[in-house]
């Protein structure tokens, strides 16, 4: 095949192809590349949310009493946390914390997710990609109303029980908002309750309690005159009979706490 040629007698096609390799680049430049991955984050850099740090920078629950729908979410491996979809990372999350860590989700939109941390300060939230993550939906519903001293369990909208409950006394009060079953923790060496089950939640006066950053909690008690007593450091206790269905609630599950 003849090519044609310049009047310097130079080829024309090396001069084409770069032409044409341009307006390639040009098109890629105006419409972008579906195929794009997001930028690696440095994981390494970013603080732990868990229940004994602080994460001052965490957006927190625009609407702390406001109910979901059930869903939660499980980091298959440690993940960061964001300020908004596509905005920046400023902590990260494990897949475990007492136990495996499911966390509710109380806002999503495309490929992301807003979930509660477990973190401080109370209601503290953090966008996640949707694509990390594993999703289940818990049917049940924990309300605590510090008011009226008790606890409710629901499932699917219809109540399973109600119980007279312990609730913070007025210089330790259990925080209000919505906050989350963190942890199932059986140990027979606790005399008080060997089951307590910890909330994504913390005391608002104590830094610390009994050893631990203060997280609140769910427990019994081997004393029934506390139930429908404003008397704790926060935690709520309560009786056998609902510690046992409350035990069986799955991880991520909501709390909602109110002054009702």
């Amino acid at each position: 095949m003849r090519r044609s040629r310049g009047e310097d007698g130079s080829s024309s096609m090396p001069a084409l192809a770069v032409l044409l390799l341009l307006g390639i680049v040009a098109v890629v430049g105006i419409l972008g590349n579906d195929d794009d991955e997001p930028p690696p984050v440095d994981l390494t850099v970013l603080a732990a949310s868990s229940t004994a740090t602080t994460i001052a920078t965490a957006p927190l629950d625009p609407e702390p009493y406001a109910a979901t729908d059930g869903i939660v979410v499980h980091p298959r491996s440690e993940s960061a946390l964001y300020s908004a979809p596509d905005g920046d990372p400023f902590a990260k999350i494990g897949p475990k914390q007492f136990g495996p860590t499911w966390l509710p989700v109380v806002e999503q939109t495309d490929g992301w997710v807003r979930v509660l941390l477990p973190s401080k300060p109370n209601r503290s939230t953090g966008w996640m990609r949707d694509d990390d993550l594993e999703r289940a939906t818990s049917p049940y519903l924990i309300r605590v109303h510090t008011g009226s001293r008790t606890i409710e369990l629901f499932e699917k909208g219809k109540r399973l029980g109600a119980w007279k409950a312990g609730v913070g006394a007025r210089k330790t009060p259990t925080p209000a908002g919505r906050t989350f079953l963190l942890g199932s923790i059986v140990d027979h060496k606790r005399s008080a309750s060997p089951i307590v089950l910890p909330l994504g939640a913390h005391s608002p006066t104590l830094d610390t309690f009994g050893g631990g950053p203060g997280t609140v909690a769910i427990h019994g008690w081997p004393r029934a005159d506390v139930f429908g007593a404003a008397i704790s450091a926060g935690c709520v206790r309560v009786p056998k009979t609902a510690l046992a269905k409350l035990q069986r609630v799955p991880l991520g599950t909501v709390v909602q706490i109110d002054n009702k």
